[in-house]
């Protein structure tokens, strides 16, 4: 007798990196959720979320309305609250993300260690979720494989995001970290592939553009389908710029060394999160040299999944995933 596996929404901002996370999550538990992006119209949208008194009226009609799900997934500040809500009127309801609430009004709460939240509801994590799965990486890399086929070995991958409030990626730092990789790429005769995120400033690009074509490297458009899980898994070494914890997290679940590029600025959140990774032997700071060592994946995001449906009572994902054991401490 077939079952017909539970339904299931995602509650997030309208941020591609938010959703990702959540729809990670439901992923690995074997689930095919229904995204539903939260933008509160007016008057909620001037308000803080943590005042609206009635957070399920602060969407277009229809959007959290009947047929209910059988699970929430919520990711984010404004998640949380909403989520709260639906639990409140019955909902089962799995938050990403540490929430602006208590946890206790989560049937589950999924964070990364350096949350430094934990409880009998909680799910702690070293990376970030993410959809980064050795099966999509493969794929991705059979697909992009001979698109990078001229470029040299080894083969650099870099990821840029862009200035956040913490961490300042402005033409000044571009322009240096755009030096240090045209620079690695004469001493180190290494293959170099970049590609910016919505996040980078333009001007930031061109500079990267102007430093590292002339030598031979890639420098992804925006035109086109996206080469991000391609350059995942074909990279001998990547180098994420270090504001997103993201794509650090899903650079740390390749068999490549990581080397983060470091900004100016200052998070605690990011940098409890870097030291733990560095701890782990996974990820190093990027010096200006080629770098490479012995490492294995870090990817808490099947086990995270699997444990969810334990702790949950829903059926366990076939198969569990490369990923499916408690993290190692």
């Amino acid at each position: 007798m077939n079952i017909a596996p539970p339904t299931s929404w995602i509650l997030s901002e309208d941020y591609a990196g938010l959703q990702a996370q959540a729809l990670g999550l439901a992923e690995a538990a074997g689930l095919n959720p229904d995204t539903r992006p939260l933008v509160p119209r007016a008057p909620w949208k001037f308000l803080p979320e943590t005042i609206w008194p009635s957070p399920l009226s602060a969407f277009r009609p229809g959007l959290l309305a009947p047929p209910w799900p059988d699970l929430v997934f919520g990711c984010g500040g404004m998640a949380s609250v909403v989520g709260a809500a639906m639990r409140r009127r019955g909902q089962r309801v799995v938050q990403v993300q540490s929430p602006s609430l208590n946890p206790d009004r989560f049937d589950l709460v999924v964070v990364n260690r350096h949350d430094e939240l934990t409880g009998p509801n909680v799910i702690v994590t070293r990376t970030a979720l993410h959809r980064a799965t050795p099966e999509r990486l493969a794929a991705a890399a059979e697909q992009w494989r001979e698109r990078f086929a001229h470029l040299p070995r080894p083969l650099v991958a870099v990821l840029v995001g862009g200035s956040n409030g913490r961490f300042r990626l402005d033409p000044a730092t571009g322009g240096k970290l755009a030096g240090q990789l045209a620079d690695m790429v004469r001493r180190d005769r290494v293959g170099i592939m970049v590609t910016p995120s919505r996040r980078t400033d333009p001007a930031v690009t061109r500079l990267l553009a102007d430093a590292l074509q002339p030598l031979g490297g890639w420098i992804w458009d925006g035109a086109g389908e996206n080469p991000y899980f391609g350059m995942l898994g074909l990279a001998d070494v990547i180098i994420p710029t270090m504001d997103s914890v993201s794509m650090v997290s899903e650079a740390a679940a390749t068999q490549a060394p990581v080397l983060f590029a470091e900004l100016p600025g200052k998070s605690r959140r990011i940098g409890l999160f870097l030291n733990g990774l560095i701890g782990d032997g996974r990820i190093r700071a990027f010096k200006g040299r080629l770098e490479t060592w012995q490492v294995r994946p870090i990817d808490d995001t099947a086990w995270a999944g699997a444990e969810m449906c334990r702790r949950l009572g829903l059926p366990a994902p076939s198969p569990p995933g490369l990923g499916a054991l408690p993290p190692a401490e």
